[in-house]
């Protein structure tokens, strides 16, 4: 892997924010440091080839997982992507199920989110003007059906739709807030897809989550709850699958965009420039 540092990097049209397990699906890979206003990323990015398309990667927990899920740089990453030229990302990560319907191992696609978290930066727009950035359908259509139809063929059988509900951590749920989750009718539980998905709309981006369920919640079933073994057990079972998976949405998303996505910020007047 070499490293960029040119006032030229390399540019990628799509984006990958996921596990440091995703490092090996990029061919011809070479590493980006990126500088933004707000701080650098949670590594340089990795930009390679995949499918005859450009990539970009960013461990979103960095490569040494050295970031807990509230202390994850989420405005620098989305950034740096968007520096790159990429305009549609990919957002793998492990997941919590609030069901025994969704067991361990289940792909999800959910399309609604809800945000449980305290303190993280959730916004670009802190000063200059109000910006009120659409955000009742969170995540892009388009990328939903392209994740939805490349598991389908797969064989993986994903769910289609659903909540996600994310929660500050990086301490797990107590079975009182898993059963208050799941009587909300709220389906998945995790720690990072808040707020990525906010940003990546502020920034006019496609998002696309793909959450991999490693274990029933702490309220869900009986036993001695949800430990880093078990999320990590699953997750590592999974891997192989996964990036599979994301080498098939890469080659089906489409290279226009015809979402509403690119068209979030239309007729806002925006304090900052986009990169």
């Amino acid at each position: 892997m070499s490293t960029s540092t040119s006032a030229s990097p390399p540019t990628a049209e799509l984006g990958v924010i996921g596990g440091s397990g995703f490092y090996s699906f990029l061919d011809d890979v070479r590493e980006v440091r990126v500088e933004t206003p707000y701080g650098p990323p949670s590594d340089p990015i990795a930009v390679g080839e995949l499918h005859g398309r450009r990539v970009a990667f960013v461990p979103r927990h960095g490569r040494d997982h050295r970031y807990p899920p509230h202390k994850i740089p989420y405005r620098a990453n989305l950034w740096a992507l968007r520096s790159l030229g990429v305009r549609q990302v990919l957002a793998p990560s492990a997941v919590g199920s609030l069901t025994p319907d969704h067991p361990p191992g289940t792909l999800a696609i959910p399309d609604q989110l809800v945000d449980r978290t305290s303190g993280r930066p959730q916004t670009y727009y802190d000063d200059g003007a109000a910006v009120h950035a659409p955000f009742a359908d969170p995540y892009c259509p388009v990328g939903r059906r392209t994740a939805v139809s490349a598991a389908t063929d797969a064989g993986w059988g994903p769910v289609d739709g659903g909540t996600l509900v994310v929660i500050e951590g990086p301490r797990f749920s107590t079975r009182a807030e898993s059963h208050w989750f799941a009587a909300q009718g709220w389906t998945l539980v995790g720690m990072t897809g808040h707020p990525e998905a906010v940003l990546a709309r502020e920034l006019a981006l496609c998002y696309t989550p793909l959450c991999l369920v490693t274990d029933l919640d702490a309220g869900i079933e009986e036993g001695e709850g949800v430990t880093m073994e078990e999320v990590l057990g699953v997750f590592g079972q999974n891997i192989d699958r996964l990036r599979s998976l994301m080498g098939d949405v890469v080659r089906a998303l489409p290279t226009g965009r015809g979402c509403p996505c690119p068209n979030a910020l239309d007729g806002v007047e925006l304090p900052l420039e986009l990169p």
